[in-house]
């Protein structure tokens, strides 16, 4: 098996996991304010991860660390805008909308590396924008404050696509992790204060989200992207990222009962659609 295609079934694995802490943190959100509840989960993880991946992490260079700490802004800005907008907006709306990242990625690209969308990509942004139209219409579910803040959070995570391929290949996959994920949890305990009322409320269920998003869909699934994004292109591992709004829909489906609607439903679709599209019409 080549380097990329094991790269690439990693990456579908941590989407997954991924596309099962949409419901999750949606429940979580209930016990907990939503900067408050990252701070905590980076900060599990952030004390977990070198337990796991042992090593000298007061030996890193002053590149490491820049770039690790560029990559931990660009997240935290990610999930910060993604779980507070959960609290407005549906898991399934929020999934879907997150995967408008795979559209933002090869602009992002383009900007920062100077390298121009393709024609597949240009098609695929064309159909998820008349995708996203009619997910969020008045005939769907509307356009709402949650939308908005997650499609912010697409942006963001889309240019940390891009700036991960490029410090993955230059520095050491464990520091730029831990790095991550501790700069994550302090900006969230900074931030926290300004932005929300703190509290929480430390319940069963509570434990467990904290437990899945800290350990699997953090602690693991950073690393492993960390690690395998750079044996793909970042167009390539964002359309592979896109097939998270499915699994997430059908969780929330199951967990919430929520349903787009069959006009959202088609908007879906289209958005998928298009997803696909911007990576068939480029083999």
């Amino acid at each position: 098996m080549s380097r990329s295609r094991k790269a690439e079934l990693i990456l579908i694995s941590i989407t997954l996991v991924w596309g099962g802490t949409f419901a999750v943190v949606k429940f979580a959100l209930t016990d907990a304010s939503p900067l408050t509840f990252l701070a905590i989960r980076f900060g599990i993880a952030s004390l977990i991860f070198p337990l796991i991946y042992r090593k000298n992490y007061f030996a890193m260079d002053k590149a490491t660390l820049v770039g690790g700490l560029i990559l931990g802004v660009l997240l935290m800005i990610g999930f910060a805008f993604q779980t507070i907008g959960l609290k407005y907006t549906s898991a399934s709306k929020s999934a879907f909308i997150t995967g408008l990242l795979v559209a933002f990625t090869p602009i992002a690209q383009a900007v920062i590396e100077k390298r121009l969308p393709t024609k597949g990509s240009m098609i695929g942004v064309g159909l998820v924008a008349i995708g996203l139209y009619l997910l969020t219409s008045p005939g769907g579910q509307g356009f709402n404050i949650g939308d908005i803040l997650t499609l912010f959070c697409a942006i963001s995570y889309a240019i940390y696509i891009v700036y991960l391929d490029i410090f993955s290949k230059k520095h050491d996959v464990s520091n730029l992790t831990l790095l991550q994920l501790a700069t994550t949890s302090a900006l969230s305990i900074l931030a926290a204060p300004f932005v929300e009322k703190i509290h929480v409320h430390l319940t069963t269920g509570l434990l467990w989200a904290f437990l899945y998003t800290s350990i699997l869909a953090t602690v693991f699934a950073t690393y492993l992207q960390t690690k395998y994004q750079r044996d793909t292109m970042p167009v390539k591992a964002a359309i592979i990222f896109s097939i998270e709004p499915v699994f997430a829909n059908v969780i929330a489906f199951f967990a919430f009962g929520e349903f787009v609607g069959y006009i959202g439903a088609i908007g879906g679709a289209l958005i998928i659609a298009g997803l696909l599209t911007s990576e068939l019409l480029d083999r």
